[in-house]
């Protein structure tokens, strides 16, 4: 399946063929895939911890208010933004310069120019962990259905509750849960969506 088929065919499914499972192999094929979502100085803010057992995706669903998709997906992604991300740029510049893309008398005016970004603002931190993890979710979701699953992105749980259960430091802001598996009957089809012409404006602002 294209990207853009994908795009038309993504639903948010609540319901998971609870006979079909996926292979660790699997699971880290999607995460390779939503690694390749874009971020802030390609800090790559995004982190991932896949729930399988089902005793966690138990101790997961009570932290969200019992959705029971929670336990019937195969594998349940907690999606984390890294709020100290930029600590990891000297690494990540690194690898940038090995490739060819950065010149190496640019690399440590790189590094100190995102790090002076975030460093001293905890709500730009804060503010670019969520967006890089919820563009690494979408792209996440594009993978997943591309490979003929589905998925259900979820804002309803306890963040905190979900920190504490899963042992998440508090470097890390839950920016969304993620079931994904196989569909079972019983999803509701592709929602309508707004027009083009009810959420486009050319050239400035106005009063959508």
């Amino acid at each position: 399946m294209d990207a853009l088929t994908a795009l038309k065919a993504r639903i948010s499914a609540n319901k998971f063929d609870t006979d079909r499972s996926l292979s660790e192999a699997e699971i880290k094929e999607l995460v390779a895939y939503a690694t390749e979502a874009s971020s802030a100085y390609n800090i790559q803010h995004w982190r991932f911890v896949a729930v399988t057992e089902p005793e966690a995706k138990e101790r997961l669903k009570s932290v969200a208010y019992n959705q029971q998709k929670v336990a019937d997906a195969p594998v349940v992604f907690i999606i984390l933004g890294d709020l100290q991300g930029y600590e990891k740029m000297a690494q990540i510049v690194e690898q940038t310069v090995a490739a060819g893309i950065l010149p190496a008398e640019k690399a440590e005016g790189w590094v100190k120019m995102a790090q002076s970004s975030y460093r001293n603002n905890a709500t730009l931190a804060r503010d670019e962990a969520i967006r890089s993890g919820a563009m690494a979710a979408m792209a996440l979701m594009i993978a997943v259905q591309a490979k003929g699953l589905v998925s259900g992105p979820m804002i309803g749980f306890d963040p905190e509750g979900v920190k504490r259960e899963f042992r998440i430091s508090e470097r890390y802001v839950p920016v969304m849960l993620l079931p994904v598996g196989y569909a079972a009957p019983g999803n509701w089809p592709r929602k309508p969506r707004l027009s083009v012409d009810e959420v486009l404006a050319f050239g400035q602002g106005r009063e959508f």
